[in-house]
């Protein structure tokens, strides 16, 4: 009997650990995954350079789509522009200018690596 209590905890304890983990690595895996889909677009089809881009980072959230990822050009410090990468397609969504771009003044119209989809 209490052999077959102790089985039940440790199945019980894999499971759980199970339902924590394979999450959480499935999301990592993911934004690493969206990351090189917008590097490899970057670099193979838009002619950038490793050394023109400051930062990719693959991000997660609760909003559709669930993954897409954040680029920051050394052109443009204070700018970050959102890629997403659905279905071999990738593009440039949106772009946010910082608080300090701003303060700077930086408007639309200033952008150099904005490259609307339409």
């Amino acid at each position: 009997m209490r052999r077959t209590k102790r089985i039940i905890k440790i199945t019980l304890l894999v499971i759980l650990i199970g339902l924590v983990i394979v999450p959480l690595v499935s999301v990592q895996v993911n934004k690493y995954i969206y990351k090189n889909r917008v590097t490899t677009y970057l670099i193979e089809d838009k002619g950038y350079k490793e050394e023109d881009i400051e930062s990719i980072e693959g991000k997660w959230g609760f909003k559709l789509p669930a993954y897409y990822t954040v680029v920051t050009f050394k052109n443009e410090p204070h700018v970050e522009y959102t890629y997403f990468a659905h279905d071999k397609d990738v593009f440039q969504f949106n772009y946010n200018i910082i608080d300090e771009g701003k303060k700077e003044g930086i408007k639309e119209e200033d952008l150099k690596n904005f490259n609307p989809r339409y």
